[in-house]
């Protein structure tokens, strides 16, 4: 079996194992140095043609400075070539080619021979390369096609004009997550899904083999906790697949079933170990995984977490790093970021326009932060956006669906996509077939349809209001028993709320975007309000969360951001990670501890509070 760390372990280049929750040991990265061209009038479509013209670090984009060619400019198409020494097995066994994500199409070749393509900049895909090795050393060719002013497929924050304007950021091409081979048996785990019920304190498992097809298959399925084994079921394979429930022994009183829940205050892991046995006996194939007993849910106005109201407390947080771009710059990166989230007071974020590395939920699992999932924005409503956006959200849904730090599902943001959601029935059906569309591939989680405004089909109501004046917000949501008229009245950035039905009334409501203060001596820099120096900068910050944690409606909130991004300086922390004010003072203000007046009000509250007093003393 895989060693308990095997998800511990980094490559060369410090990255850890890019699959944290289908581990095997026999795996190799090829992170590092490949020969790179590009094809900026896209004039290359085989290898033969590429004149490879210099070297790039992978996995980072040929935008950004890490990946040593730092070319901003637009272009189509470019090309990777890497020459790995490698033998074939001998022993039956298969070689397969991994991809974390490569933006935007990926045409693979090896050895000469095409192995196929994959659409979509932000999820996983794999070959298989064993037919390719005949006694050398493994060429690996990829071409990457990414129009960069191609609107219809999901982009995200990438710009479509040559400078980054407003907050929208330089562009990604290419491999920009790790690739790595895996040595697999004939018959091997293919996929793994976990979900736990809490209801009937199980956890259900789904595992689906690959490869050559064999009778008399059986999987065991051995389950621990901190305190040793919690299941230890062996199951026959039945047509290539394993669905079980796995009972748990409930222990009944809540203080010993808490010992086992996750939660960002507690994220206790279910550590698995899975291996394939044989009808003589043989194992066959063994991997690592681990799951956890967790529920989130809505009910009525609030969302809960293991059956009980649980207050969000987010930041949007957009998976940018200066040097990398989307990359971040290897795997302690990733830790630091769900650190430095915890430490400033909140227990989620919500990872906005990006598919994050694996990696970065496997260390939110571990240390315990709720994210918040959201598909990457297509910018035009056309058939062929709608069919990039759904087949690549069905790929992000899949890939994620077993991480308990995941709580909710974001297919499309402030109507990006959809821009004329209120009047264009076809946007509107299209919303609702995406919350339905998630709502099949995961029934556990809740979904927003489209977060910020125009609502038309969700779980939960997100309210995007940049409104810099802490009385204004105070005063604009401070109505429980006035919900619907909220929706009504209230225009947030000009758009309704709601679009139609009640139901609404009767949902959570988060405060799904909210603050941008900015803080940079820089004239160019970009945020929704600006402070002129980091006192100032705190007590406004202390102002607006005063306010948010009065308000009664809200089940939580979301502040923008969590780091400075490129042009848009509207972080809590530098784009480098150091905090802009004492981490202190921000985790207090995050979690609403009691603070004195004079720290919460900006200047301005004080000034006119000022005049008022001295007006009823004339």
């Amino acid at each position: 079996m895989p060693p308990r760390n095997a998800l511990l372990e980094i490559d060369e280049f410090g990255r850890g194992y890019p699959r944290p929750q289908l581990v095997r040991n026999d795996w190799l990265s090829l992170n590092g140095e490949w020969e790179f061209a590009i094809d900026r009038a896209d004039a290359w479509h085989r290898p033969a043609d590429v004149t490879w013209s210099s070297r790039i670090r992978v996995p980072f984009a040929p935008e950004v400075p890490a990946g040593g060619i730092n070319d901003t400019s637009f272009f189509r198409t470019c090309w990777y070539r890497r020459s790995v020494p490698i033998a074939r097995p001998a022993d039956g066994s298969r070689l397969r080619l991994h991809f974390g994500a490569v933006d935007y199409e990926a045409t693979v070749w090896a050895n000469g021979q095409l192995l196929g393509t994959h659409q979509g900049g932000y999820t996983p895909f794999s070959f298989d390369v064993t037919d390719c090795l005949s006694g050398g050393p493994l060429e690996i060719i990829v071409r990457a096609d990414d129009d960069p002013q191609d609107l219809t497929k999901p982009r995200g924050k990438q710009d479509w004009q040559l400078e980054p304007h407003s907050i929208w950021y330089p562009r990604t091409s290419g491999i920009w997550q790790t690739v790595w081979l895996e040595t697999l048996p004939s018959t091997w785990i293919e996929s793994l899904r976990w979900t736990p019920n809490l209801e009937r304190w199980e956890i259900s498992i789904e595992a689906r083999l690959a490869g050559i097809r064999r009778e008399g298959l059986r999987l065991r399925v051995h389950l621990t906790s901190a305190n040793g084994t919690i299941a230890d079921d062996t199951y026959t394979v039945i047509n290539e697949e394993v669905h079980r429930r796995i009972a748990l022994s409930d222990p009944g009183i809540d203080d010993y079933r808490n010992e086992l829940l996750w939660s960002p205050e507690k994220p206790t892991l279910v550590q698995a170990e899975l291996q394939l046995w044989g009808e003589r006996g043989e194992l066959i194939d063994a991997i690592g995984s681990y799951t956890a007993l967790r529920a989130v849910a809505t009910q009525r106005d609030r969302f809960v977490l293991n059956n009980r109201p649980y207050p969000l407390r987010l930041v949007l947080d957009q998976g940018y790093w200066p040097e990398g771009g989307q990359t971040a710059p290897d795997d302690r990166a990733l830790r630091a970021d769900v650190e430095l989230a915890k430490r400033m007071g909140f227990n989620g974020v919500r990872k906005h326009q990006k598919i994050e590395d694996p990696r970065f939920l496997y260390w939110a699992d571990v240390l315990g932060l709720l994210v918040w999932g959201e598909m990457p924005s297509a910018y035009r409503f056309t058939p062929q956006s709608v069919d990039r956006v759904m087949n690549e959200w069905k790929a992000a849904v899949g890939r994620d669906y077993s991480h308990p730090c995941i709580m909710a599902w974001v297919p499309i943001n402030e109507s990006w996509g959809v821009p004329n959601l209120p009047d264009n029935p076809a946007e509107r059906h299209y919303v609702q077939a995406l919350y339905h569309l998630t709502h099949t591939l995961d029934p556990t989680r809740p979904v927003i349809g489209n977060d910020g405004w125009e609502s038309v089909a969700t779980d939960i109501v997100g309210i995007h209001d940049y409104d810099h004046d802490p009385e204004r917000i105070a005063r604009r949501y401070h109505a429980d028993q006035e919900i619907p008229r909220i929706f009504r009245r209230e225009r947030p950035g000009g758009r309704l709320l709601v679009i139609e039905g009640e139901r609404h009334a009767e949902l959570p409501i988060v405060l799904s975007e909210f603050g941008g203060i900015a803080l940079s001596a820089e004239g160019g820099a970009w945020g929704y309000s600006r402070a002129a120096a980091p006192d100032d900068f705190g007590r406004r910050y202390e102002a607006l969360m005063r306010a948010v944690h009065s308000i009664g409606i809200f089940t939580g909130f979301c502040y923008t951001q969590f780091i400075d991004t490129y042009q848009e300086a509207n972080g809590l922390l530098y784009a480098d990670r150091r905090p802009k004010i004492p981490i202190e003072r921000i985790a207090r203000a995050t979690r609403g501890l009691d603070l004195p007046p004079s720290a919460v009000e900006p200047p301005e509250s004080r000034q006119a509070q000022a005049l008022a007093e001295e007006a009823g003393r004339a």
